[in-house]
C-alpha cells in the first residue's frame, strides 16, 4: 500500500483477539476504547451506537482490523 495523503484515518479500530471464553477483541472507536466485541456484528453494532455509519467492513478508510480481519476470532 503507497502513501497518499488523502487516506484518513479511520474512525473505527478493531485490536488484536484476547484470550477469553469466548475470545474477544478490543472496540476503538475515534481512539477511545468503546468496548468489546466477539463477532463482527458487535463491531457494527456498537459502530451504529456511536452514530458512526459504516457501508463496508472491509474497507480500510473505515475499519481498521489489527491482528487480523473481520473473520478472525480465535487467539494465534
Amino acid at each position: 500500500m503507497t502513501d497518499s495523503p488523502y487516506v484518513s484515518n479511520p474512525r473505527i479500530t478493531v485490536l488484536p483477539v484476547q484470550p477469553g471464553d469466548p475470545p474477544f477483541r478490543v472496540v476503538e472507536i475515534d481512539g477511545e476504547v468503546i468496548g468489546t466485541a466477539t463477532a463482527m456484528t458487535d463491531v457494527l453494532l456498537a459502530a451504529a451506537a456511536a452514530g458512526v455509519p459504516v457501508h463496508d467492513l472491509d474497507d480500510p478508510a473505515s475499519v481498521r482490523w489489527v491482528g487480523g480481519g473481520k473473520l478472525s476470532w480465535r487467539p494465534r
